[in-house]
């Protein structure tokens, strides 16, 4: 891939997008708080919180991976401005840089692969990191927003507007996510634009629209079988990414950590762990998705006295035309769209352990 103009004002962009997506989440909170939601409230600071410190977490080790030896000066300050909770910062700041001699800066020809590659790996790592936080961050927010709108009906304009924007963002980072991972990897043919990726994104945006909306029900009929039920979702997926013996990290406790982030997002949607053929195993989320969400309308019909009839029916008429919708478009890109169909080289995503060890190939992929 090279790293093109566009792909430059796009990072620009991100550092804005940063900004205010604090901005609202600090906003929403202090709402919140107004209203007399108070566990709402502290509920939206500390997802804000934990996402930014394993964000942080990863950051700083990255950077210590990509740090030449005998730069322990440079490593101090990175490591400072990271517990003060400022990583992304200084990855936008270096991706800028990066990205900047990549797309404006005139470079002789010996040096245009190297530069190039750079900004490439630079933006990868930013793409993960705001994978991260969606499905630690903006996903749980989200489902929160709509789960007071259906209990309390305590919500403004502005905060519908704000449900509908953090759906398109979740499924928008999920997909840019995935394409900036293809683009930076040399043996995966990248998405094509048109129809394949206006697909992949309703198959993002629909699963995981349905899915949220399923949880919210279930979260309005009984919190303790929410609790419950994501809790054993997360065990699942823990041990599916222990299964799969992921190497991203090269230090033991942090790929723990991330096995633990992993199970969090396979919570609400697929991820190919390992880079490994995913017929299987996509198969069998999708059916269990499809399953436990006729099973959590099952159970809002027996329970609907207690909720906003006009909210659920709405909700539900939304959820089932989301879920066949995206499931169909599921099978439309997997069957017709995925890169792979039209590529000779089928190789899995992980690369041999003899060869140099790159990031991005141990990144989460699909």
């Amino acid at each position: 891939m090279n790293f093109s103009k566009w792909n430059f004002l796009m990072t620009i962009f991100g550092i804005f997008t940063l900004v205010s997506d604090f901005g609202v989440d600090l906003w929403i909170a202090v709402k919140y708080f107004q209203q007399g939601l108070h566990v709402c409230s502290l509920l939206t600071i500390f997802f804000i919180i934990i996402s930014n410190v394993i964000i942080n977490v990863f950051s700083y080790a990255w950077f210590k991976d990509d740090c030449s030896e005998g730069n322990t000066r440079k490593l101090r300050w990175v490591c400072f401005i990271h517990v003060l909770m400022a990583g992304t910062f200084l990855r936008y700041w270096y991706a800028v840089k990066c990205g900047y001699r990549a797309a404006m800066s005139p470079h002789s020809e010996e040096d245009v692969t190297k530069t190039n590659k750079k900004a490439v790996d630079a933006m990868t790592d930013l793409s993960m990191l705001r994978c991260f936080k969606t499905f630690l961050e903006s996903t749980p927010q989200l489902i929160l927003q709509i789960y007071i709108l259906m209990e309390h009906g305590q919500i403004t304009l502005l905060q519908y507007a704000s449900i509908i924007i953090s759906v398109s963002s979740i499924s928008w980072s999920t997909v840019d996510y995935h394409m900036s991972l293809r683009s930076s990897l040399e043996h995966k043919k990248e998405i094509s634009f048109g129809f394949p990726a206006f697909t992949y994104v309703l198959y993002k945006l629909l699963t995981l629209t349905s899915w949220i909306l399923s949880l919210v029900f279930l979260l309005a009929c009984n919190v303790y079988i929410f609790a419950a039920f994501l809790s054993i979702l997360w065990i699942l997926g823990l041990c599916w990414a222990w299964k799969q013996n992921t190497e991203f990290c090269t230090k033991m406790r942090l790929e723990i950590l991330y096995r633990i982030v992993v199970a969090v997002i396979l919570v609400f949607t697929f991820f190919n762990v390992k880079g490994q053929r995913t017929r299987i195993p996509i198969s069998v989320y999708y059916t269990f998705r499809v399953l436990a969400t006729i099973g959590i309308l099952i159970l809002c019909f027996f329970v609907k006295d207690s909720l906003n009839h006009n909210l659920i029916t709405i909700f539900s008429i939304a959820l089932v035309l989301a879920l066949g919708l995206g499931i169909m478009s599921l099978i439309l890109y997997y069957f017709l769209f995925h890169p792979t169909l039209h590529s000779k080289d089928q190789n899995q995503d992980a690369v041999d352990g003899h060869v140099e060890r790159i990031r991005s190939h141990y990144f989460l992929n699909q």
